[in-house]
């Protein structure tokens, strides 16, 4: 019975994704310490919130471009040697955030410089090593090795910020970097014990080079694969209307009367989703046994937009004393979470199993920029709606649009929510 329930762990017992799964562990704390002390840094050396915001469009811009290019590189380079080059890259601009940090540079210009570049790597090596997955392991272990994968970066989400802003007036900015630059030797590790990766060339479509022309090419495929796209496409609307990130501090202060710049209500709103995300991998044992796939997200994403809307809802009786009004959106939240992580694992897995090798590179890479862009774009929305309409209206209208919007593109491409894996032999590399 526990078997069902708890995190299916079976691709760990592939050496290759275990190498790369223990490596994850020991990088994302690092990676996540560099999230916190990159902004915290620019605030300290400016003291202007706009150049925080400047964060956004550097980090924002390299993983648009070079997501894109990222993909296609992996379709036409052996994607070991590019995960090789793409963790030097990680390491060395690491390294240059410690190095500008421990010689008290104070430049914001060239802190926001190395961040880019920073970016430009990880939008390269992220694609990659996701399509590497299918690669060496069989099809129907990608739902487990996914959620394993989200579990990890979740609690990294949680962990990191917490760790890193405690340790800040204490260690430093440049000690955070140092960490960073010290753990991503682990996937260094783990991406030379791989073996070579070629793509494979599927026969009568033009072979992908790591020119534009290749990222336009991927971007047709993508147009005539249906499934493909709208996993794409609900995961937009999932973002753009029900991700309320952006008004967590407004929540905070005005409905639990926190104060303007943070505090216990909005430090437990903003963890809410990721622990949720954590609580869901860690009993997502039952991922492995679902076949109808596009239901599965469909219903994972109905759930997160009512987890929503009962939050938004809540925050109307926020000066109620007959209602615990932040455990009911703390907890709404955390159910959304836990369905995000499951819709996000399953999406992923369609994503590398019914597309083929030659063009999984890029496809990963249309998935970093959606990933990236979405919650963006929802922090302008949401925010500009709140200007107008409030917290409370906001919060629950969008979670009530994801799910009427969901559902009706769900009838109006009806191949989607049909859409059932089919466990087939795998090429997978003998790990033995």
């Amino acid at each position: 019975m526990a078997r069902r329930i708890l995190a299916d762990t079976r691709p760990l017992q592939n050496v290759y994704f275990q190498r790369l799964w223990t490596a994850n562990i020991i990088t994302v704390i690092g990676a996540q310490l560099t999230v916190v002390a990159v902004p915290a840094q620019i605030y300290a050396i400016t003291g202007s919130s706009a150049y925080v915001g400047l964060s956004g469009v550097f980090g924002l811009v390299p993983l648009v471009v070079f997501g894109l290019w990222g993909g296609a590189l992996a379709d036409t380079f052996d994607r070991r040697r590019i995960l090789m080059v793409t963790t030097g890259g990680l390491i060395a601009t690491s390294a240059a955030l410690w190095a500008q940090a421990a010689t008290g540079a104070d430049n914001v210009w060239l802190l926001l410089s190395i961040f880019s570049v920073q970016q430009a790597f990880f939008a390269v090596n992220q694609p990659t090593r996701t399509a590497v997955l299918p690669r060496i392991m069989s099809l129907d272990l990608l739902p487990a090795a996914n959620s394993l994968n989200m579990t990890v970066m979740q609690a990294g989400a949680i962990a990191g910020p917490l760790v890193g802003g405690a340790l800040i007036p204490i260690l430093g900015f440049s000690t955070l970097y140092f960490v960073d630059t010290v753990c991503l030797f682990a996937t260094l590790w783990a991406v030379v014990s791989l073996p070579p990766l070629p793509p494979e060339h599927t026969p009568g479509r033009p072979r992908p080079t790591a020119g534009f022309r290749s990222v336009i090419d991927g971007l047709v495929y993508l147009r005539g694969q249906p499934v493909l796209l709208m996993s794409f496409v609900v995961d937009l609307i999932a973002m753009i209307f029900g991700m309320p990130r952006a008004l967590f501090p407004q929540m905070a202060h005005e409905s639990f009367g926190g104060p303007s710049d943070g505090g216990w209500a909005f430090a437990l709103l903003f963890i809410a989703i990721p622990v949720g995300a954590v609580l869901g991998g860690v009993l997502s044992g039952w991922v492995s046994a679902v076949r109808r796939q596009g239901m599965a997200v469909i219903v994972c994403i109905v759930v997160w937009g009512l987890s929503v809307a009962v939050a938004g809802g809540a925050l109307v009786f926020a000066d109620s004393a007959m209602l615990p009004v932040l455990p009911i959106v703390v907890g709404a939240l955390m159910i959304g979470g836990a369905a995000d992580m499951a819709s996000a694992a399953f999406r992923q897995t369609m994503l590398q199993s019914a597309a083929s090798d030659d063009v999984r590179g890029r496809l990963q890479g249309v998935f970093i920029v959606v990933v990236a862009g979405g919650p963006r774009i929802a922090d302008v929305a949401h925010g500009t709606s709140a200007a107008m309409a409030g917290t409370a209206v906001t919060v629950a209208g969008g979670g009530l649009a994801t799910v009427v919007l969901t559902v009706a593109v769900a009838f109006a491409v009806p191949v989607f929510w049909r859409y059932r894996v089919t466990v087939a032999e795998t090429d997978a590399i003998d790990d033995r």
